[in-house]
């Protein structure tokens, strides 16, 4: 499974464009983010980039981004 031309769990990831959190400083132990043009968020892991990838909708991402703000995640 690549993200070159894939489609996974039914959503095309091969036209996104992956990045790192500003926070991660260049560790090699980070997750990556992209944008999906369906307004949805994809995230992998930036250690397996051809594994497994969630997509969250813009609701749920804001949501999760508040938790680990308010650190109850």
């Amino acid at each position: 499974m690549t993200d070159s031309g894939a489609t996974l769990y039914g959503f095309d990831v091969a036209p996104a464009t992956w990045r790192k959190s500003s926070s991660s400083a260049g560790e090699h132990e980070c997750v990556e983010i992209a944008d999906l043009a369906d307004s949805r968020v994809a995230v992998r892991d930036s250690k397996r980039p051809e594994g497994k990838v969630l997509r969250f909708t813009g609701p749920e991402w804001a949501a999760f981004q508040a938790g680990l703000r308010a650190g109850t995640i």
